[in-house]
């Protein structure tokens, strides 16, 4: 047995368990189906599945036996369907099949829930902001725009980061960063290779900014760091920050982005001063 065949064990028995129960908790009459006498065991029975997914008997049993066969993504959105699995579980069924898991262009749209909003607001005046899959600005605080000089205009990050002036004066490793940044937008394009929204933000910022043009024709991907970020503040001075990112459990393509003072400079101090002066 390959080292291959031994890590995905585990998986084949979770993705037994896991259609077992699926189809376990569904009647035939929840998907159009007579009853068709006594059952043994309860919801639908394998050949029910198969045949409302559109796929062969054997196929599916062998599946949900956790034979080592390779599903399609079609085949296993039809059992999806069939299933009446919910998108979380959809995606859960694609890891376990060894699929990569579908993307849903809407799945997170709707407004911030309050109890978030409060969060990012409570955190100032160190800056916080919420970010979705596409680096769109969901809600910022009164440290954002008062340390970045981010304003009601600036509603994407990545089209921020070249386009917004006085942003760019400010932050003091900015060419060293640039490179970075957009190899990180790129790999979060490639998570979701369906959703047209990614290149769309790309196709219109290499028209303002012949910068990011030259750097997103590199085709270099790289990682989210965690990292310091300083920025020269024409009041404040130099404000140094340790940027920390978040996922937000509940809305999995959101993310927090807090920055917290660097403990060993003054920079807490010089927050307080300009939202209080």
């Amino acid at each position: 047995m390959s080292v291959e065949q031994i890590r995905r064990g585990p998986r084949r028995a979770e993705l037994r368990e896991f259609l077992r129960s699926r189809r376990a908790r569904l009647t035939p009459a929840d998907v159009g189906l007579a009853a068709g006498g006594r059952r043994r065991t309860p919801g639908l029975r394998r050949e029910e599945v198969a045949m409302l997914a559109g796929i062969g008997i054997s196929w599916y049993t062998w599946l949900e036996q956790g034979r080592d066969i390779s599903a399609s993504v079609d085949v296993l959105d039809a059992i999806s369907a069939t299933l009446r699995l919910s998108p979380a579980e959809r995606a859960h069924l694609h890891r376990l099949a060894g699929a990569v898991p579908p993307s849903d262009v809407h799945l997170d749209a709707g407004p911030v829930p309050p109890e978030l909003g409060r969060l990012i607001d409570a955190w100032s005046p160190r800056p916080a902001m919420l970010q979705d899959r596409h680096w769109n600005l969901l809600a910022i605080n009164d440290g954002t725009r008062e340390a970045f000089g981010y304003t009601d205009s600036d509603r994407n990050c990545l089209v921020s980061f070249f386009t917004n002036t006085r942003y760019r004066e400010m932050y003091v490793e900015w060419a060293a960063a640039a490179p970075g940044v957009v190899a990180a937008f790129r790999a979060d394009a490639g998570r979701y290779l369906d959703d047209p929204e990614f290149a769309r933000i790309a196709s219109e910022l290499r028209t303002h900014s012949a910068e990011f043009a030259e750097l997103w024709d590199r085709n270099d991907v790289g990682p989210h760091l965690q990292a310091v970020k300083a920025v020269r503040h024409p009041e404040a001075g130099e404000l140094v920050f340790d940027k920390t990112t978040l996922a937000v459990t509940d809305h999995p393509d959101w993310h927090l982005v807090l920055y917290n003072p660097r403990p060993d400079t003054s920079t807490e101090s010089r927050l307080i001063g300009l939202l209080t002066g």
